[in-house]
């Protein structure tokens, strides 16, 4: 199954979600006290591995993080040959004043934004389909 790849079509039907709850970024050296099924995103660099998990997850482990996140996934099925999709969103988010930290994946886009900017990068994101 092949994902799009014209930035037109993709911006118009990209659907941003909001996914409910408040996630964060934490570093951790061992994976074995945590349920894989828990972690939204790992990924190993030479420092450490970071993780994106629940805030309340983080909090029960008691995790060290800084930044309290909303989790948004554009709906439309991107290919990741796609030219331009996170340019034209993070350009708009950041007109808009809001940061965005951006994970591809094989089907969506997922977008992590500050929690206190999730109305507002929803309402920036749905600009495009208008």
């Amino acid at each position: 199954m092949k994902g799009e790849k014209d930035l037109n079509i993709l911006l118009k039907s990209m659907k941003p979600k909001h996914n409910i709850g408040d996630y964060v970024f934490c570093v951790v050296n061992d994976l074995t006290k945590i349920n894989i099924d828990d972690i939204i995103l790992f990924f190993k660099e030479k420092e450490g591995t970071t993780i994106i998990i629940k805030k309340e997850l983080a909090d029960h482990l008691k995790l060290d993080y800084s930044y309290i996140s909303a989790w948004i996934t554009l709906t439309v099925h991107s290919s990741l040959e796609a030219v331009g999709l996170t340019a034209a969103f993070s350009a708009a988010l950041s007109e808009a004043g809001i940061s965005c930290n951006v994970v591809a994946a094989f089907y969506h886009d997922h977008i992590f934004v500050p929690k206190e900017s999730t109305e507002k990068a929803i309402e920036v994101l749905n600009r495009f389909s208008a």
